[in-house]
């Protein structure tokens, strides 16, 4: 079986470190053994540090060793395959820490921590920790971390705060968040790869507390917090860039005597929908699997039309707007060929159906030739990391008014920078906003750069 951690198991070691330079195209690695496997991590930021030698016997490896290492167990096509991934989307590197005693399989991916460098705080970077089964193949886990690292250091650009883009995903059982041992490693890998983080998919939101009152202050978002819950904040922030792209469409802000119809009535979803029912709209069209929250709606606003479609339908209904708040991928040819709105915005992440940023853009550009207007989401679905920076800075000094007022400040603003400059240019905002994006992290937009 092709995979990285099986290779550091057979020797025994803890920890790989993949480095890419995209500028001069060299790859660099670091293996090590840093901690013995009986290594006790709760005692973790008590008997020792993040900066503490662990093992009498500490190995370490550089990069020729560890291409050899990697041949002598053969693995050294996988290790290419890695390397291809890491280049196709221009990423900083991955680090990988293994706990044999655990079983737990730590995957950061890094894209760019350059944002982040020298912002007076521990964490260069910023991105949410997401379980994954052990009985995935390893490599999906590793795109997985890629892949939305990249979608992270994007969208920490939209959210304007000074932190590279990353993702963990980690290959391991559900955690008992009272084993000591357990959170303590997961502390002390967040910290090494200097992250802010919170958890995500398949990861109890109790952690947070778990992991500030006994280990890192790296960890937000959990119940308790300041500034509670982001799901209305993030509603907040797509509402307000909404009326902003009606105002650069339209000339106001008004949504009188519009139809909307609004996909997934979660947290993000429902917020999004009373936001609209203060507008003067004239009909909302609502889905979601969950019949019980389509009814609480819809006898909430009486007085609004209301109509209550199938999950499958709402794409295609006869509305001016869509506000995807559910599930991504959603968009490929087919469904954009039988769109009937005038504007897509919505909370949900990554809603075009690709696997890169040039078929993302493919799709923005037939999108946009259908008259539609539309920006990629993480461009202003950012309230949650926007949440998580304050959160860190400041603690209990800002609170959930702060935090809709930062909101306020920074979405609408974004948008209305990126549709006004997809304009100038004669782009997509969809391309406008990669354009920004590049321009921060990589400091190179020149057509050479862009086609790589």
């Amino acid at each position: 079986m092709s995979s990285l951690f099986n290779v550091l198991k057979a020797e025994g070691l803890t920890t790989l470190k993949v480095r890419y330079n995209f500028r001069t195209d060299v790859f660099r690695f670091f293996a090590a053994k840093e901690w013995e496997k009986g290594q006790d991590f709760s005692q973790y930021n008590k008997l020792f540090n993040v900066g503490s030698q662990l093992s009498d016997e500490a190995v370490y490896l550089n990069t020729t060793q560890v291409v050899e290492l990697f041949k002598k167990h053969k693995q050294l096509d996988y290790l290419e395959k890695i390397k291809g991934l890491v280049r196709q989307g221009k990423h900083f590197g991955i680090d990988l820490l293994y706990n044999d005693k655990h079983n737990i399989r730590f995957i950061c991916g890094i894209h760019s921590p350059k944002r982040g460098v020298n912002n007076k705080s521990h964490a260069t970077m910023a991105g949410a920790t997401r379980r994954k089964d052990l009985k995935i193949p390893e490599i999906d886990a590793i795109i997985d971390a890629l892949n939305l690292s990249r979608a992270m250091a994007f969208k920490n650009v939209a959210a304007n705060i000074p932190y590279g883009g990353c993702k963990t995903t980690i290959q391991m059982d559900m955690p008992d968040i009272n084993n000591m041992e357990v959170m303590g490693f997961l502390a002390y890998a967040c910290d090494t790869t200097r992250c802010l983080t919170g958890p995500d998919m398949a990861f109890p939101k109790e952690m947070v507390k778990v992991m500030t009152d006994n280990f890192t202050m790296q960890y937000c978002g959990g119940p308790g917090s300041a500034l509670g819950d982001t799901a209305i904040p993030t509603a907040y922030g797509v509402y307000l860039a909404l009326k902003q792209a009606v105002l650069f469409k339209t000339g106001s802000v008004s949504l009188d005597g519009m139809s909307v119809a609004v996909q997934g009535m979660g947290a993000v979803g429902f917020a999004m929908a009373e936001y609209l029912a203060s507008e003067k709209i004239k009909k909302l069209f609502i889905a979601d699997i969950n019949q019980v929250v389509l009814d609480k709606f819809k006898a909430a606003y009486p007085k609004l039309d209301v109509e209550i479609v199938p999950t499958d339908k709402i794409v295609f209904v006869d509305a001016d707007i869509f506000s995807p708040s559910a599930m991504g991928g959603i968009f490929g040819e087919e469904e954009i060929a039988k769109l009937k709105f005038k504007y897509i915005f919505g909370g949900a992440n990554n809603q075009l159906r690709a696997t890169s940023q040039d078929e993302e853009i493919r799709l923005a550009k037939i999108i946009h030739e259908r008259g539609i207007l539309f920006q990629c989401d993480w461009w202003h679905n950012c309230a949650g990391v926007l949440a998580a920076a304050m959160e860190y800075e400041y603690g209990f000094e800002k609170n959930n008014k702060d935090l809709m007022k930062a909101v306020e400040e920074v979405v609408p603003t974004q948008t209305k920078k990126n549709l006004t400059r997809s304009k100038e240019l004669g782009v997509t905002p969809t391309e406008s906003a990669y354009l920004s994006c590049n321009e921060l992290i990589y400091g190179d937009i020149t057509e050479r750069f862009w086609k790589k």
